[in-house]
């Protein structure tokens, strides 16, 4: 590798972005840090080709997706019957309204996957539509169509809808 330097800046400006985008893709805040993590290795051992990339971030929003993507296809990620209970997480949660978090999150889990790749990447991670296009090797109209579907649908959630009237209200109008 020519160039370590700009990969440590790169990466501690991008971890947290990367690690609430994989929990918004359906991952848990566990599952999401190794995924974050993951996706920086790969990026580290190709940081050449990122860097020549015409676009870094959606390069590594596309890594980060097909991470995800393959780490489903390999475990099981069904129930585990077990003789003691689990303790809950008792740390305490960045999160502004966990009320809106929990919402948003059982909202987007609802969502076709496809869907809810295209609203996480295009409104939550930044990405223009041409550049959501490309992370997810599909045409533009496609990004547009998805994310219409995807906000018809979250417009419409029960979740949103009885969250203290916070997101709910943002609904526009028939």
């Amino acid at each position: 590798m020519s160039d370590e330097s700009g990969f440590s800046p790169y990466m501690a400006a991008r971890w947290p972005a990367l690690v609430r985008s994989a929990v918004l893709l359906g991952s848990s805040r566990h599952e999401a840090e190794d995924l974050a993590q993951t996706t920086l290795i790969r990026c580290y051992t190709a940081w050449n080709r990122v860097e020549a990339a015409a676009d870094p971030d959606a390069y590594v929003y596309k890594v980060l997706v097909n991470s995800l993507a393959s780490s489903r296809r390999r475990r099981w990620w069904g129930e585990r019957p077990t003789a003691d209970v689990p303790v809950a997480d008792t740390s305490p949660d960045a999160a502004d309204d966990l009320a809106t978090r929990d919402a948003l999150l059982a909202a987007l889990a609802e969502l076709p996957t496809t869907q809810r790749q295209v609203l996480v990447l295009r409104y939550y991670a930044d990405l223009t539509e041409s550049q959501v296009a490309r992370v997810l090797g599909v045409a533009v109209g496609t990004v547009k169509s998805r994310a219409s579907r995807g906000l018809k649908h979250l417009a419409e959630s029960p979740h949103l809808n009885s969250t203290n009237g916070t997101i709910g209200d943002a609904r526009r109008p028939r």
